[in-house]
């Protein structure tokens, strides 16, 4: 079956390769170039991999122009596989698979549809999410459901963690839903769109911290926005601080401060205190100078 695959996130490369080593290599393999690797904090250059495994290559930052129809085409697709790409795919350039298009989304759908779905699973405090394979339509995420795992979502999970278990899943579905597609057994569950829900983009600048926010919401931005993404942040005298890992600190009153205000330094790092008087210990940062902040040293929301 002639394959056509799309994708530049680290989820696209998980995918490919096991493709790939499923004797499932692609006709076509459409990326974004080196040169626009800044959309996508998680990029990956699959053409390396894609080229090695026979695959022809093709670049473009418009999935719907013209020459990259004309190069789809020529390769004739039984199946096209949107795997990590963020444009929506118009009707021209789904049609041009003869048995359809197929895209990932990392949640159960109907819910969580749209972007920024790995942190808003976090922040949302989801105790339940899921890895679907669906048929692309006109809407956004909206299609019929090829396949869907549903898993739980862990209390302390982190977006890397939760990352890994869509791609873990995205791996072995990938092939499976390639299977079905080829016996004409592929399902298409129609999603029942009175449960949709819609997440908005998030950006860079949405992971700084407000120190008076509780502790417990403060270390759920720091998980939810983290590796692979730009991270939560600060600032302190003026130079950005990225907060990498962090964990309660029990305090019990013991210290007496401003939020965002550094109490003492760990073993480990630095603890701060939130705006419900409950403290963090920071662990990981990433910092100009790599070093403890000043203990009464106070981070601020802007530089």
């Amino acid at each position: 079956m002639r394959i056509v695959f799309v994708g530049a996130v680290e989820g696209s490369s998980i995918a490919l390769d096991a493709l790939i080593r499923a004797g499932r290599a692609p006709s076509l393999t459409i990326t974004l170039p080196p040169e626009a690797a800044a959309r996508h904090s998680d990029f990956v250059d699959i053409s390396g991999p894609a080229r090695a495994a026979g695959s022809a290559v093709h670049y473009t930052t418009n999935i719907n122009a013209a020459q990259t129809l004309e190069a789809m085409a020529a390769v004739a697709p039984d199946l096209t596989l949107v795997i990590g790409w963020s444009q929506i795919c118009k009707q021209p350039f789904r049609d041009i698979a003869a048995k359809g298009t197929i895209g990932f989304h990392p949640a159960a759908l109907p819910r969580l549809r749209g972007r920024a779905v790995i942190p808003w699973t976090i922040l949302r405090q989801e105790d339940t999410t899921g890895s679907t394979l669906f048929w692309l339509d006109d809407g956004v995420d909206s299609g019929p459901i090829a396949l869907q795992r549903l898993f739980a979502v862990a209390p302390d999970e982190t977006a890397r963690s939760l990352y890994a278990k869509h791609t873990a899943n995205l791996a072995e579905m990938v092939v499976q839903a390639v299977g079905l597609v080829e016996t004409g057994d592929a399902p298409r569950a129609v999603q029942d769109h009175t449960q949709a829900s819609y997440c908005a983009k998030r950006t860079a600048e949405d992971g700084l911290i407000d120190w008076r926010s509780p502790a417990a919401s403060v270390l759920r931005l720091i998980r939810a926005v983290g590796e692979p993404y730009p991270g939560a942040f600060t600032f302190q005298s003026g130079e950005k601080v990225r907060i990498d890992a962090a964990t309660a600190f029990d305090n019990r009153g013991r210290y007496i401060g401003l939020p965002g205000q550094v109490q003492t330094h760990t073993e480990h790092g630095f603890v701060v205190l939130c705006g419900d008087d409950q403290c963090i210990e920071v662990s990981a940062w990433t910092s100009p100078s790599g070093k403890r902040p000043p203990v009464h040293s106070k981070f601020s929301g802007g530089a």
